[in-house]
């Protein structure tokens, strides 16, 4: 174990290195690419969201089209049946002949009706289409913008760690050498008092609240002994001399 008075320079050497992992961590958290791929997310969900929306109506239409080539299909098959019988010989019937000729012209006309509608669902068709092909290049591009963003992230998280593990290291080799209760009342005001538990003493200010001591205070301190626990009577940290 150190010195007595040297464990409070100990202490603030672990003030020191809490402080920089502290700025590690929060850079880690607050990292620009970070923020920059919250809003490109937003984007891809906003753009994916107005894709669903369009593509549920092209579905729409697609299953109306496809209906209509059925439809048109079974019409084309029985109009071919009948020409088939009606110019076949298997019925000689005048009227049944007659019958048959009016079906397949009705037929023809149904089809051609279908045709009408079907080509009227396309054109409703080709602009969905354009807009989907559009949505789909710019969701590509938003795709590839955010796996940059997370490879660059990754990156910076990957040094920071680096950081964060030399630092920690270094800490605890100094936290070794100050007296456990000295270290438990440190961990609790840095809790209590935003990351800074220890401060120096510098010109009667107190380097935590950054607050002139009173003239009677600040003499009490220097004339206290070197082991003595002296706190800021202002913030409440432990003031090293």
């Amino acid at each position: 174990m150190v010195e007595s008075s040297e464990r409070f320079h100990r202490l603030l050497e672990v003030q020191d290195h809490d402080t920089v992992i502290d700025q590690l961590l929060h850079r880690r958290a607050n990292l620009d690419e970070r923020n920059e791929l919250r809003g490109v997310e937003g984007q891809i969900a906003a753009v994916d969201a107005k894709r669903n929306e369009v593509g549920a109506d092209r579905d729409v239409l697609g299953v109306g089209q496809a209906s209509l080539e059925e439809q048109i299909t079974a019409s084309r098959a029985r109009g071919g049946e009948i020409e088939r019988r009606l110019y076949g010989g298997q019925v000689t019937a005048a009227r049944d002949l007659q019958a048959m000729d009016e079906e397949v012209k009705h037929l023809k006309k149904h089809v051609s009706d279908l045709e009408d509608r079907e080509l009227e669902v396309m054109e409703q068709l080709e602009p969905l289409d354009d807009t989907l092909a559009i949505m789909d290049a710019e969701l590509a591009g938003l795709d590839a913008q955010a796996d940059e963003l997370r490879r660059s992230i990754a990156e910076h998280e990957a040094e920071i760690e680096g950081d964060l593990v030399r630092e920690r290291a270094e800490r605890a080799r100094l936290a070794a050498q100050v007296p456990e209760d000295l270290l438990a009342r440190y961990e609790q005001l840095r809790t209590r008092l935003g990351g800074t538990g220890a401060a120096r003493l510098v010109g009667g200010s107190c380097g935590g609240c950054h607050l002139q001591l009173p003239a009677m205070e600040f003499d009490r301190v220097k004339k206290a002994p070197p082991d003595a626990i002296i706190y800021c009577d202002q913030c409440g940290r432990i003031l090293v001399r």
